[in-house]
């Protein structure tokens, strides 16, 4: 039968209405990405993205290797940088692997509730939060508007972070920079204290059957990193081992200025990239691109990331 040219000249119109009426400047889609780990499951949870000037941050490395190292990767040297987090489900615990920034970088993070949820994750059902170290993109997000984003969670980090960062007296000690993180972190854990609900801990130690917080000094003195092990797989979850992909991996010399101890934050990131090229761990980073979930390759005298495959079933 055939259609009146009327008739499609009409549809032909209406299809490209409806099409025009679509906004060109959609937002990305919910943050989250799953992986198996025996019948563990890990989600990783976006917090959003912010754009750290590399360019004025990074130390040990020229101008011109810098711009070179971000090209290569076709990246800007002030490059839009992920801050992810990661939930660990048991089958009888949720367990938090930071918390993003909250409130402190405006709208660049405070999107781990939402995306949380868009994972099917309640906030109010974590049981545990576990931060790497105490700085505003991973613990700023434990409270909001003075109150905890996880109400029924313990959070744990480790003493020395506590005793560093909650003591206003140590200010002198950190370049003036970093000055502010004093005053963030009394902001976003003072609610936690008062609720009791932060317990500390001295790494390394086991945290539960599975999971160990393994020291990683340096960028912060209680940094830490987290050693799941569980259906025979291990993976390891970093803080700020790395936070310009491109060169650090290939550079573990290059530091930033937002480690407290530059000359130690170097040697615990070549230790740890080190060990996990050569045991084959998976690897969950809170500043690699969204999932952040890959492994490390020895590359010459440096290192590469290579990124997990895509899995649409998630195992």
């Amino acid at each position: 039968m055939k259609i009146p040219f009327l008739t499609l000249a009409l549809l032909s119109f209406s299809a490209g209405a409806m099409s025009a009426q679509l906004p060109t400047t959609q937002p990305q889609a919910p943050g989250y990405y799953r992986m198996a780990l025996g019948d563990w499951q890990v989600t990783a949870v976006s917090d959003g993205t912010v754009t750290v000037p590399f360019d004025t941050l990074l130390t040990g490395i020229t101008p011109d290797v810098l711009r070179q190292r971000m090209a290569d990767a076709s990246l800007p040297v002030k490059a839009e940088t992920s801050i992810n987090t990661f939930v660990i489900n048991t089958g009888s615990q949720l367990i938090l692997v930071d918390t993003g920034a909250g409130a402190l970088l405006g709208e660049a993070g405070g999107h781990l509730p939402d995306n949380l949820r868009a994972a099917g994750i309640d906030p109010q059902d974590i049981d545990l939060v576990l931060l790497t170290h105490i700085h505003g993109d991973h613990s700023g997000g434990v409270q909001h508007n003075a109150s905890p984003v996880f109400p029924r969670a313990e959070v744990r980090v480790d003493q020395k972070d506590v005793d560093f960062w909650l003591n206003p007296a140590n200010d002198k000690q950190v370049e003036e920079s970093q000055r502010p993180t004093f005053a963030e972190s009394e902001r976003s854990l003072r609610p936690v204290i008062a609720a009791g609900k932060l317990k500390t801990f001295h790494a390394p130690t086991q945290i539960i059957p599975g999971i160990e917080a393994i020291p990683a000094p340096g960028h912060t003195p209680g940094s830490v990193v987290y050693r799941v092990t569980h259906g025979g797989k291990t993976l390891m979850l970093w803080g700020d081992i790395i936070h310009a992909e491109p060169v650090q991996m290939q550079q573990p010399k290059v530091a930033i200025h937002f480690d407290v101890n530059q000359q130690q934050a170097i040697a615990t990131r070549e230790k740890v990239l080190a060990q996990v090229a050569k045991e084959g761990d998976w690897v969950a980073a809170a500043h690699i691109a969204f999932p952040g979930i890959g492994k490390v390759m020895k590359n010459g005298e440096g290192y590469r990331w290579v990124p997990l495959n895509y899995s649409a079933s998630g195992n």
